[in-house]
């Protein structure tokens, strides 16, 4: 059993910074990636980045040059650092470890024009 717990969000303006946490209550380790989804209002969850067991990154074209995961593997945490903030970011942010069916409750992310 894995308990995630995802942190960070807030409202801000567009051009701002959020930096999202998600601590994991025993190792994803064991799994072999790391996601950061989103949901928007109305729209589908979507895959934002992810990070795999070996650190291998992958974005979301979307975020590509804004958006940068990390990971504190001794604090089971992955973080999602957001930078150059846009309306069309505001979304429900959710980690995810890759394959399973654990997820966390999501932090809030919203963007003001």
């Amino acid at each position: 059993q894995v308990q995630l717990v995802e942190s960070g969000g807030g409202l801000v303006q567009a051009g701002g910074s959020l930096r999202l946490s998600c601590a994991a209550s025993g190792s994803w380790f064991s799994f072999n990636a790391m996601g950061w989804y989103r949901q928007a209002p109305g729209k589908q969850r979507e895959l934002v980045a992810s990070i795999t067991r070996g650190g291998g990154r992958n974005y979301a074209d979307s975020v590509k040059g804004r958006f940068t995961m990390s990971r504190d593997i001794a604090k089971n945490t992955v973080y999602l650092q957001m930078n150059n903030l846009q309306p069309e970011d505001t979304a429900v942010y959710y980690c995810h470890p890759e394959p399973s069916d654990y997820w966390g409750q999501g932090t809030q992310v919203t963007v003001s024009s």
